[in-house]
């Protein structure tokens, strides 16, 4: 991968040159949304200008863009609507997509009765997502009255009241950081070591537990603050930790949704594909352009991402080559060199959303500054193996390899509006036009 500078000029310049409705710029563009548009609720200023650039004088845009965010505390028509009153363009729900949006293709949990966890309308977010029969913290506190007793002043003041119990819990969806974490460390660790009843006793037999789903792994994000703050993936590292602690036994994970698993890139390459037919293209999206401060997260990603396309590929090619009898994919040898993704890694991505000739020819990552990763800070060599050193620490999740190559973005820029004008140069190329 490379970080060259470009002569690019404006980034108006540049997508005034594409066609309306043509797909003559068969290209996406993927936007993280904290450290890159916003810190915190502050829009950084590059956004709003990048914005209206990338919308023509009716407020239609000129390439497909969807948010991939890892946030998952609201609905996405919240998400949508606090975008379009921050950067003074229209956003629709369909262009957002949350943390947990993938969690609408699991349909095999949607009956199953789910225990959520997370801040902000999470039932309603379930409910929306499909899930029939939902469960949240505060419903289980109030099943289970004396389950709750770190906090003193929310201990039952007046004798014992009775359990009311419910029926057994079937999964566990995680969906973002809690505002009370005890509270929510507790009682999932109940319901894992009570097979889903908190009436029964804990039992460390009860292993594998019940399925647990979650959304969000980051370890950090950039809000107003100067230094990163806490995100979902810490949560999770104190639910891992407690749980192997009181039993012996890993937490197991049925998934792992949001950044960087590949099933997140799969449904983000979807609405791209959606975006791209509402404005009348009619080529196939061939690249994508993830933008993100966070390596480990957006870049990590992406990257991934863009290794699984490269075993489509390679997978689609030998299947033509043994039916026409033809010789050996170019792409072979690279793709055999890269290791195997995990299970966890694509996040219970068995295929991909759509056709296989559908599918984008690849996905380039584009690191700004303005969030959790600083020039100032950390400084990311031009050789990916030189990328990460001993010294330097993994902030990814457990459950994924640290792969140092994947860390390294395929374009480093100061904000996001020098980030769509590589993207956007870097597109129109790619699709031969310009």
């Amino acid at each position: 991968m490379n970080n060259p500078m470009f002569p690019y000029g404006t980034c108006h310049h540049f997508l005034a040159q594409i066609p309306p409705q043509s797909g003559a710029g068969s290209f996406g563009l993927l936007f993280d949304i904290d450290g890159v548009l916003v810190r915190g609720r502050t829009l950084i200023p590059a956004a709003k200008q990048c914005f209206r650039n990338l919308v023509d004088r009716n407020g239609k845009y000129k390439v497909p863009v969807v948010f991939v965010t890892n946030a998952g505390n609201c609905m996405r028509q919240a998400k949508a609507e606090h975008l379009s009153h921050l950067l003074e363009v229209e956003v629709c729900p369909e262009q957002v997509m949350l943390s947990h949006s993938p969690l609408r293709m699991f349909t095999q949990f949607h009956k199953m009765r789910v225990l959520v966890s997370g801040q902000g309308p999470v039932e309603e977010v379930a409910h929306n997502l499909g899930f029939q029969d939902v469960i949240t913290i505060d419903m289980l506190r109030e099943a289970y009255p004396l389950l709750d007793v770190v906090d003193h002043n929310r201990r039952p003041k007046d004798g014992i009241p009775p359990t009311k119990g419910l029926r057994p819990i079937d999964a566990v969806i995680l969906f973002g950081e809690p505002i009370r974490w005890e509270t929510n460390l507790q009682l999932i660790v109940d319901v894992l070591l009570t097979n889903g009843n908190p009436d029964n006793p804990w039992s460390s037999m009860r292993y594998p537990h019940i399925p647990v789903l979650a959304c969000n792994m980051d370890l950090l994000w950039m809000a107003e603050a100067k230094n990163p703050r806490f995100g979902h993936g810490m949560f999770l590292v104190s639910l891992e930790s407690l749980y192997k602690k009181v039993t012996g036994y890993e937490l197991k994970y049925e998934a792992l949704i949001g950044k960087p698993s590949v099933v997140t890139y799969n449904y983000a390459e979807l609405l791209i594909r959606q975006q791209a037919e509402r404005l009348g293209w009619t080529t196939p999206v061939k690249q994508l352009y993830a933008i993100g401060d966070n390596p480990m997260a957006d870049i990590y990603g992406a990257n991934l991402y863009n290794r699984y396309l490269q075993a489509s590929r390679h997978t689609k090619a030998q299947m033509q080559a043994k039916s026409s009898g033809g010789g050996a994919d170019p792409l072979a040898e690279t793709v055999d060199e890269a290791p195997k993704m995990t299970s966890a890694e694509l996040g219970g991505a068995s295929s991909a959303y759509g056709a296989e000739e559908d599918l984008p020819e690849g996905c380039s990552s584009i690191l700004v500054c303005t969030g959790v990763y600083s020039r100032d800070q950390q400084e990311l060599p031009s050789d990916p193996t030189h990328t990460v050193t001993e010294q330097q620490i993994f902030h990814g999740h457990r459950d994924f390899r640290f792969d140092p190559s994947l860390t390294q973005p395929s374009f480093v820029v100061q904000d996001v509006k020098e980030a769509v004008r590589v993207g956007v140069s870097a597109g129109r190329k790619a699709s031969g036009v310009g």
